[in-house]
């Protein structure tokens, strides 16, 4: 089937912001240049449902329930009805809690789409909040459930390979859609490296699995200026920071825009990326070590052996042990005392996006699927 006005898309969430990288910025703009009327149900939407990008923005749910159990029940009953009644030809669906909208959905007949962002079952893993001898339960518990549920389904689209591999093996139509930055987003061309103070910079979720702590600390022994941008998890953990002492070097920018992610990238030396070693992360493609790639600066990253081979193998930055904050300040010292050879790396990380690491060839795949499944 020919795309055109008439085909309506429609993707699902109940826990991103409408303003999100991957789903709105990237997904849902690249199918709206398709000429496809796409639709967006979200949490947090404004009243009037704009149209932005071309995407229409629809509020799902009055308001984002931050207990699980009111999200699991009431909102996902709302996001049903809405979605429901916007009776779009193909539904694309991002988080695991949709997954019985996803099935209810097929009962009317329609396309439905699970697009896989985490690896949920080893994510369980990881999470704290869960005690620790319920979690393999538990994770079992989801892996099954996702399993029984992603064979229902049209397509499975995942974030990293690793997932569409699990996928593949339980005989889905699984394609890997890789978060790749969009390639004239974050590039910021003719910066003169000579004249960069020592910054690096690290954006993003900021946790305790996300390294904040090590970074922190790291940062205070390597005499230069970390840019924080992002949330916290938690007001606590945020006033446990601010009492380290590397927390003078910290300049604390909040939650920022897109065009402030570019400037902060810009007059930074190396982009910090150095997540903890739990089952999530391991095989994990982190949205930000691309987009450090992208804005042509070093990525100093956890030395998981996938990561290693991304970026020391394109000679884009330098992979350390995330749990050593000695380890991570001497990498940081490093690029501060080697402004010609990490300008040099930053060359090789953008080239590497160029050539591959980019989203508009993952946008011809995503494409090419909803021109499949409408056929």
């Amino acid at each position: 089937m020919k795309s055109n006005q008439k085909i309506k898309i429609c993707h699902l969430t109940s826990v991103h912001s409408y303003r999100d990288t991957r789903i709105f910025l990237k997904e849902c703009y690249s199918l709206a240049s398709q000429d496809y009327e796409v639709y967006l149900v979200t949490p947090d939407a404004p009243d009037n449902n704009p149209l932005i990008n071309h995407v229409k923005i629809i509020l799902g749910v009055s308001s984002i329930h931050k207990n699980l159990l009111e999200r699991v029940t009431r909102t996902v009953y709302q996001i049903y009805q809405t979605a429901y009644s916007l009776d779009a030809h193909i539904y694309h669906f991002h988080d695991p809690e949709l997954i019985p909208v996803g099935l209810l959905l097929k009962t009317q007949g329609k396309k439905v789409i699970y697009d896989v962002h985490e690896d949920l079952p080893r994510q369980t893993l990881g999470k704290e909040y869960i005690p620790r001898i319920l979690r393999h339960s538990i994770a079992w518990i989801s892996e099954k459930i996702e399993n029984y549920s992603a064979a229902k389904f049209d397509a499975i689209v995942t974030a990293t390979p690793y997932i569409r591999n699990r996928f593949q093996k339980l005989g889905c139509n699984a394609l890997d859609i890789n978060n790749y930055p969009i390639l004239a987003e974050l590039h910021t061309p003719n910066i003169n490296w000579l004249n960069k103070k020592p910054i690096v910079c690290y954006i993003g979720g900021i946790a305790k699995i996300r390294g904040i702590a090590e970074m922190v600390e790291a940062i205070g022994q390597a005499n230069g200026k970390l840019l924080l941008a992002g949330r916290f998890e938690s007001s606590q953990q945020q006033q446990q920071l601010m009492v380290m002492p590397g927390w003078s070097n910290v300049q604390d920018l909040g939650q920022i825009g897109r065009g402030e992610v570019a400037e902060s990238m810009a007059v930074s030396m190396a982009g910090l990326v150095l997540f903890q070693p739990l089952p999530n992360h391991l095989n994990a493609q982190p949205n930000k070590m691309f987009e450090y790639m992208s804005a042509g600066i070093p990525v100093i990253a956890s030395n998981f052996p996938l990561w290693q081979d991304i970026i020391e193998g394109n000679h884009c930055g330098l992979c350390v042990d995330p749990l050593n904050p000695q380890a991570i300040a001497q990498a940081i010292q490093w690029i501060f005392a080697h402004p010609q050879e990490a300008e040099q790396m930053g060359k090789n990380g953008r080239k590497a996006v160029e050539e591959k690491y980019n989203w508009e060839a993952e946008a011809k795949k995503l494409i090419a699927l909803y021109e499949k499944l409408l056929t």
